[in-house]
């Protein structure tokens, strides 16, 4: 092991720490005073961890914050571990997220304390908490494709348990359809690494680039091994950040997690799949055109089926995941620009990265926003919810940064990342233009579906602030009781809401002091030059689109929203469920053909080849391996068989007949040997049945195959322990 032991402390500290808090919190559920100071002695100690870690993170980010982008760099080897060694790095981009992660698993951690209370096994979800986020950690510090597998791999079983926390059907569910894509997600990366190493013989991020251009220059088909490798990486890194259709996790997963696991998820663990992607995109390909028509159209399609799915939708949890699809498309048209423009791309490049750490901090506060509706009143439809929000101060407030936000209302941290964005796309629009290059009516249909998408969002943020905080419960009881209630979260749940609240307005309104420096620190990493000239954010033509965005979000809720989705029952008014119970995805594709289509096709398939190879061995030893003829009887059995039949026989032949003299036991043992009915041959017999069957099945193509996954296991076993 060489380089600074510090980054190997930093992503060891919270797997440590996973061990100490289950030791701390040993016994949980007696249900007494012992119980209870066990339960907030391991709540203390995991909030000490994350705390610790934080600060870790912090002290770095103020390194590389005070130093610029001048290349500070910080590496750690860990030669022959796992075979290919283990390799992490810290730059200006990794201590900015590995802030933005650590800060965030405090918040939630310290929220968890109260929120967790009503829950059963608190110490799992301790555990696994701290375990994904060394994890994800350890996914950002990354400085090759083999160490970002390993940890992207670990943050993805861990993670499954906040899923299935609840145990209940729809939770076990949920948690099903989470592990099916990151497995078959993590599979299909493993066949992009292999492709990928193959090629170029190295995954170290800052060795791709040159190999990845070596490859192409030499011709024979190499760039299209590179590109066929990156969209298996690609497809791994876009399970897990929710790219359609890869996206059917999220809908279903957050509203059955607790809360703040909800918070990780969307506002990390997507960002650890948007890391990948950045990988590919900065590294491997780099300004690639193709590449990045290829990001844009998924980029677009993910941000309008999000924000569609968010529009209709009637649980809060549910519309703010849906919410996390359509801002990962955002993102991805940053990154596929980038491919598109080329190197004078650092507006997209930097829009890209400043939106991620944008979602990143609103979803953490909308989670926990959620998590106080819900630890208050376990529901989350919005007929149930309706005018919980009212008369608390501290929840509007927090609720109403969080929405302003995500929807790019000018001030707010949202708007200037969806400024950058929506300026790389008229940029790319002029350059077509100016060239007489086919693709610029193209690129205005993805201006006006990003302009639609921005209102969509403003949309549904409204329709959740107004059932939560402006209506009246249609309940008057209900409502009478959610008026009173004056102690909804205590004080420390209150600091991590309000805290990571005040951000939000705090970075949207320093976007030159705060923000462009982010995105500076982060330039060597995204491969991204320098800006020539400083953004003017709140300029007429950038307040321009963002008016266009929340004009059509207005019209959207009042014409779609309350005219169509809301109806009247009873003389009150509720939200309706307009989406298509049959259009749902997974039910309409991915179960049928994975667990129904797939498994017939394929086994009917081995089968007939089975029956193929049967037939073809019989053949082959009726004709070319025919046995030869022998002129005597050939001997039954083996010597075993026939000293074990004669025993069995002669003892049978004792007791049948007790009084007879040696003279009959020797003849009628002598008759018996040339019966057929004798234990000599019927173990004989016996024998030779198995050893035919064995033979039959030593030959099949199913049999070939067990060897062959057999060998496969084992070498993957050999791998891993030398």
């Amino acid at each position: 092991m060489t380089g600074d032991y510090m980054l190997l402390l930093i992503l060891c500290f919270p797997f440590l720490g996973a061990f100490v808090v289950v030791l701390l919190g040993r016994g949980e559920g007696a249900g007494n005073d012992t119980d209870r100071k066990r339960k907030t002695t391991a709540d203390i100690g995991a909030g000490l961890v994350t705390v610790s870690e934080m600060l870790c993170f912090a002290v770095l980010f103020g390194l590389f914050w005070k130093g610029g982008n001048e290349g500070i760099r910080y590496d750690f080897r860990w030669e022959g571990f796992c075979g290919m060694g283990l390799h992490l790095c810290m730059d200006g981009f990794r201590a900015l997220y590995g802030l933005i992660a650590s800060l965030m698993w405090m918040m939630t951690t310290l929220f968890s304390a109260e929120y967790m209370k009503s829950y059963r096994n608190r110490g799992r979800y301790r555990f696994f908490t701290l375990f994904t986020l060394g994890a994800t950690i350890g996914v950002f510090l990354s400085a090759d494709l083999f160490t970002v597998f390993i940890f992207f791999e670990i943050m993805s079983f861990t993670s499954y348990t906040w899923v299935a926390h609840e145990e209940t059907k729809e939770a076990l569910r949920a948690a099903e359809t989470y592990l099916a894509v990151a497995v078959i997600g993590g599979l299909v990366m493993l066949m992009g690494l292999f492709l990928l190493y193959g090629e170029l013989g190295t995954l170290e991020f800052t060795r791709l680039a040159q190999a990845a251009e070596k490859s192409r220059l030499n011709g024979n088909g190499g760039y299209v091994r590179i590109f066929t490798a990156s969209v298996c990486l690609l497809f791994g890194f876009g399970a897990k950040a929710g790219v359609f259709p890869l996206h059917i996790w999220l809908p279903k997963a957050h509203p059955v997690a607790p809360a703040p696991a909800s918070a990780l998820l969307s506002g990390i663990l997507t960002k650890a799949g948007i890391f990948g992607v950045l990988v590919i995109s900065c590294a491997i390909l780099p300004f690639d055109a193709a590449w990045g028509r290829l990001l844009l159209v998924l980029g677009v399609l993910t941000m309008f089926t999000g924000a569609l799915l968010a529009l209709f939708s009637v649980n809060l949890k549910r519309t703010l995941a849906c919410s996390s699809v359509s801002q990962i498309g955002f993102i991805l048209i940053g990154i596929g620009m980038q491919g598109l423009i080329g190197e004078e791309s650092s507006v997209a490049i930097r829009g890209s990265l400043l939106h991620m750490v944008n979602h990143s901090l609103i979803k953490l506060v909308l989670f926990m926003a959620a998590g106080v509706v819900f630890m208050n009143l376990h529901e989350l439809k919005l007929n149930k919810i309706k005018g919980f929000g009212r008369k608390k101060p501290l929840l509007n407030f927090c609720f109403l940064m969080g929405a302003l936000g995500i929807g790019g209302m000018p001030l707010w941290n949202g708007y200037t990342s969806k400024t950058l964005l929506h300026e790389s796309i008229v940029e790319y629009r002029h350059m077509l233009a100016s060239a007489n290059a086919g693709g610029a009516g193209w690129m205005q249909a993805v201006e006006w579906i990003f302009l639609i998408s921005g209102g969509m969002t403003v949309a549904y943020m409204l329709k959740l602030y107004i059932c939560l905080f402006v209506e009246k419960n249609n309940d008057r009881k209900c409502q009478e009781r959610f008026d009173g209630m004056k102690h909804y979260m205590n004080g420390l749940s209150g600091f991590a809401l309000a805290g990571s609240a005040v951000l939000l307005p705090l970075l949207g309104l320093l976007p030159h002091l705060i923000t462009d420096r982010l995105a500076d620190m982060s330039a060597a990493f995204l491969n991204a030059e320098s800006l020539e000239t400083v953004v003017a954010y709140f300029s007429l033509i950038n307040l321009k689109g963002a008016a266009i965005s929340i004009l059509i979000g207005l019209l959207l809720y009042v014409f779609v929203v309350r005219k169509w989705m809301e109806a009247v029952q009873d003389g009150n008014r509720i939200y309706r469920d307009r989406w298509p119970g049959w259009l749902d995805l997974e039910n309409l594709l991915y179960r049928p053909v994975l667990l129904k289509l797939l498994p017939l096709l394929f086994g009917t398939l081995c089968r007939l080849a089975d029956r193929l190879m049967d037939t073809i061995v019989v053949l082959l030893r009726k004709t070319i391996y025919r046995d030869s003829r022998i002129p005597h009887e050939i001997k039954e059995g083996t010597p075993m068989t026939h000293m074990v039949g004669i025993v069995l026989d002669g003892v049978t032949e004792y007791f049948n007949h007790p009084d007879a003299t040696e003279e009959e036991i020797a003849e009628d043992i002598y008759i018996r040997q040339h019966a057929e009915g004798r234990y000599e041959h019927k173990l004989a017999m016996m024998h030779d049945d198995l050893q035919e069957n064995g033979t039959i099945i030593g030959r099949s193509l199913s049999f070939g195959l067990f060897l062959a996954c057999l060998g496969l296991l084992l070498t993957l076993l050999y791998i891993l322990i030398d």
